[in-house]
C-alpha cells in the first residue's frame, strides 16, 4: 500500500479538532505502553505516527515551520529551561558553549563538504543542509534524556548544549537562506546579525521574564501564575523571532530566569509545584504532537526520489561531523576541573539526536535552492535514523556505560573513565 505524500508547507495550518483528539488518545496509550516496557517514548510516538499515516481518509496535516516554531517549540524550550538549576548550568557553561557553537560549525562544515563532493549538491544547498542538520535538537534530546534518568552532570551537559547550539545553526541558516534568496552577505552584515541573534534573544528573554515575575509577585493565585508563565514562554519566543533574534535563546533565558528567580519568592512557594506540574503537562502535549506529526510525515516522504545511497551518505556524514565536534573539543578540557569523562563523550556523540528543529529549518528553505526537495527528504531520513536507531539504542548505551542516576549524594557523578 502506497502512502500519498502529504503537503510540505512553510505556513501555519489548521489542525482538525477530531484529529487532535485521536492524537491525544494515541499519545496516552503510547505513554502507558512505552513506560511499562521501558521503551523510549519518542520512538513509540514516531512509530505510531507512521501507522496513523496509513489510516484511510486521514485529514492532511501539513508539518510546517510555523507549526513547529511558533506553536510547539516555545513551550518545550521554556519547560526545559524552567527545570535547569542555575549553578550547575553556569558551571558547565564553558563546555556547553564550546560544544554548541564551535561544534556546530565543525559539524556543518564536514556535512556540507561531504554532500558537495560525494553527492554533487551545489555549495549553497550543501551548506544549508549542513547548517540545519548540524545542531542537535532540543525537543528530541530533552524528551529522550528525561526518560533515561542519567547522571545529573551528563543530563545537564546534554540538555544545555542542545538548547544552546541552536544559536549558530539559526544564524548560519538565516545568512545562507538570504544568499539563496539573492541578498549579499559581508562581514559587516554577518557579524552584527550573529551578535544580535545571540545577545538580542537573551536580552528579550530576560526582559520578558522580569516583567512576568514582577506581576506574578503580586498574586498567590497559581492559575494566574501559570497563565503568566505561558505568556512569558510564547512572548519571549515570538518577539525575538519577530525582530530576527533567536527565539530559542529568548525562551531559554526566560525559563532560566523565571525558574531560578521564581524559587526565591517571586512565584508563591505553595504554587511552585503547581506551576512546574502544569509545564510538564504542556511539554507532554507538545512532545506528543511533534513526534506523532514527524511519524506521519516520515511515512509520506518520497524516499525513492532521493536514493538510499544519498541517504546513507548523509547519515554517515552527520555522525562523522558529530564525532569530530565532540572528541577533539572535549580534549581541550581534559586537564581542567571541567574534564569530560570519555563515557560522557560517547553519550554526547550518540545522543546528539535530530528532530523537529532540523525539519522546521528544512521546510523554511527558499524555493530558489535547487536541491530544496532533496534537502527536505534527506532531513526526514536523518531524523528517522536519529530517532529509531540512536533513540532505541540509547538506553542500552547508558546501561552499558553505567551512567544511570547514582544512588546517593556521596557518589562521584563524573569519574573520568
Amino acid at each position: 500500500m502506497m502512502v500519498e505524500p502529504m503537503p510540505l508547507s512553510d505556513t501555519a495550518v489548521h489542525v482538525p479538532f477530531a484529529t487532535m483528539g485521536v492524537f491525544l488518545i494515541v499519545a496516552c496509550l503510547i505513554a502507558i505502553v512505552t513506560r511499562r516496557f521501558g521503551w523510549p517514548y519518542t520512538v513509540g510516538l514516531v512509530a505510531a505516527g507512521v501507522a496513523i499515516a496509513f489510516i484511510p481518509d486521514l485529514p492532511a496535516i501539513p508539518l510546517s515551520r510555523d507549526l513547529i516554531f511558533y506553536v510547539l517549540l516555545p513551550p518545550l524550550v521554556f519547560e526545559a529551561a524552567l527545570q535547569l538549576e542555575w549553578k550547575p548550568f553556569r558551571r558547565e557553561l564553558p563546555v556547553t558553549l564550546l560544544l554548541a557553537f564551535a561544534g556546530v560549525a565543525l559539524a556543518a562544515s564536514i556535512v556540507a563538504a561531504g554532500m558537495h563532493w560525494l553527492v554533487g549538491w551545489s555549495w549553497l544547498g550543501a551548506a544549508l543542509f549542513g547548517v540545519l542538520i548540524a545542531a542537535t535538537d532540543p525537543v528530541s534530546v530533552i524528551a529522550s534524556f528525561r526518560e533515561l534518568k542519567v547522571q545529573p552532570r551528563l543530563s545537564m551537559m546534554v540538555e544545555s548544549e542542545s538548547l544552546l547550539n541552536d544559536g549558530v545553526a539559526a544564524v548560519g541558516f538565516v545568512v545562507l537562506a538570504a544568499i539563496a534568496a539573492g541578498q549579499s552577505a559581508t562581514v559587516a552584515t554577518v557579524v552584527p546579525a550573529f551578535l544580535w541573534t545571540l545577545f538580542g534573544g537573551a536580552a528579550i528573554g530576560a526582559l520578558i521574564a522580569v516583567a512576568v515575575l514582577a506581576i506574578a509577585g503580586r498574586t498567590a493565585d497559581h492559575l494566574v501564575e501559570i497563565t503568566l508563565t505561558t505568556l512569558g514562554a510564547y512572548a519571549s519566543f515570538l518577539i525575538a523571532e519577530q525582530v530576527h533574534a533567536s527565539g530559542v535563546l529568548a525562551s531559554l533565558t526566560a525559563g532560566l530566569v523565571i525558574g531560578n528567580v521564581g524559587r526565591l519568592g517571586a512565584i508563591d512557594g505553595c504554587n511552585e509545584d503547581n506551576v512546574r506540574d502544569a509545564w510538564e503537562y504542556f511539554a507532554f502535549l507538545a512532545n506528543s504532537f511533534v513526534f506523532l506529526l514527524i511519524g506521519v510525515h516520515e511515512a509520506s516522504q518520497p524516499l525513492h526520489q532521493l536514493g538510499w545511497t544519498v541517504g546513507a551518505i548523509a547519515v554517515l556524514l552527520v555522525l562523522v561531523g558529530r564525532i569530530v565536534s565532540v572528541y577533539p573539543l572535549a580534549a581541550i578540557f581534559r586537564r581542567s576541573k571541567l574534564a569530560i569523562p570519555l563515557r560522557y563523550q560517547h553519550v554526547l556523540v550518540w545522543g546528539g539526536l535530530r528532530g523537529a528543529l532540523a525539519l522546521a529549518l528544512a521546510l523554511a528553505l527558499p524555493a530558489t535552492v535547487p536541491e530544496r526537495l532533496q534537502i527536505i527528504v534527506t532531513a526526514f531520513l536523518v531524523v528517522a535514523f536519529s530517532i529509531f536507531v540512536q533513540g532505541l539504542t540509547m538506553p542500552w548505551l547508558i546501561k552499558r556505560l553505567d551512567l544511570g542516576e547514582l544512588p546517593g549524594p556521596g557518589a562521584d557523578a563524573s569519574r573520568p573513565e
